[in-house]
């Protein structure tokens, strides 16, 4: 098992940066019992054990397992829910929660690291998946069918689709000579929803990733089109190494679930330099309003920063004169990812 999560060293994101965070954001009330609670947790998944051990509705099972480890883990403090994971993690009914084979990838990590791009393809149903779900067991195979539509995962795609639907309104606003930066790219899915890059309106597209596997993936896939490929970091851009010129929309669908204030701030600014005038940086964040946080953060291994309206509003302010751009934060339409976007004036 892989720790939580895992990045290189370039990308300027650790695991003990991104616990770090999390218990400066969430005192820990030391009248708190971690006895009880370790005793919550052992029933928790007692219970589900014995049900998917009976033969009971795999699905029901998840979603109540998936209900319990939310109402905790929102109830304990965070010093101790971290201990509660670990338990969790070597409990035997994580073997059945592990034949789900999206619950699987995001657990194993096979390319060392949380939230990659091929778990993405998960969520999105994409083709690269589809055999792993083939060739899951019974109860892995019920237990994909539903955990895709966790509202987590419809908010992903929802965000892929809102990507696809912006980078169309640029390039029409720049009549067919956008210029384009996904940070984090992955698979830069998003691209192949936009009738924008379909349709020739796009001057450039770059997919920047830490990930070689990811770049090389975008490579392939968009040969010939406006979309370039490149491995690169965090830590890359805030030095300029790259010299990737300046955009028209610059983006980080789900980067900033693993920045601290501090990185997030700092990103943001070198991404404001980088825009032209009239330009727009947006960057995306699962919210608190997740409700399958406990699952993930246990059978899935996938530790997350979760930001409320005001911390976007946060990173906003300590990036820029909000008098001197134009700014917004906003839901998706089930509230478990929050956006914010920065324009600059024409």
């Amino acid at each position: 098992m892989q720790d939580r999560p895992v990045f290189d060293g370039e990308s300027l994101i650790t695991s003990q940066a991104v616990a770090a965070d999390i218990a400066a954001r969430y005192p820990s009330d030391q009248q708190e019992r971690p006895t009880d609670a370790m005793a919550e947790l052992a029933l928790v998944l007692h219970t589900a054990r014995l049900r998917f051990e009976q033969g009971k509705d795999p699905v029901q099972t998840m979603r109540w397992t998936v209900d319990a480890l939310h109402k905790l883990r929102r109830r304990v403090a965070p010093a101790i829910w971290r201990e509660l994971i670990p338990v969790a993690q070597h409990h035997p009914v994580a073997d059945y929660f592990h034949q789900d084979p999206f619950t699987r990838w995001s657990f194993e990590k096979p390319r060392g690291y949380s939230g990659d791009a091929q778990l993405l393809d998960f969520i999105y149903q994409h083709e690269s998946a589809l055999q792993s779900a083939a060739d899951s067991t019974p109860i892995g195979s019920a237990l994909y069918d539903y955990s895709k539509y966790y509202p987590s995962c419809v908010a992903v795609r929802e965000r892929r689709d809102n990507l696809a639907r912006m980078v169309d309104q640029v390039a029409a606003a720049r009549g067919g000579d956008a210029e384009i930066l996904a940070i984090a790219s992955g698979h830069l899915r998003e691209a192949e929803h936009s009738v924008a890059l379909r349709s020739g309106q796009i001057k450039r597209w770059v997919a920047l990733d830490q990930d070689p596997m990811s770049v090389g993936s975008v490579a392939r896939d968009f040969v010939g089109t406006p979309v370039d490929a490149i491995d690169g970091s965090v830590r890359g851009l805030l030095t300029d190494a790259y010299k990737l010129g300046t955009f028209d929309f610059i983006y980080a669908a789900g980067l900033y679930d693993y920045l601290t204030d501090r990185v997030a701030i700092r990103l943001t600014r070198r991404c404001m330099e980088m825009l032209k005038p009239g330009g727009t940086m947006l960057f995306a964040n699962f919210s608190p309003e997740v409700t399958d946080d406990g699952y993930m953060e246990t059978f899935m291994d996938w530790t997350l920063l979760l930001r409320s309206e005001a911390q976007m509003w946060k990173i906003i302010n300590g990036t820029v004169d909000r008098n001197a751009v134009d700014a917004e934060v906003f839901f998706g339409e089930n509230r478990n990812i929050v956006y914010a976007t920065i324009t600059t004036p024409a």
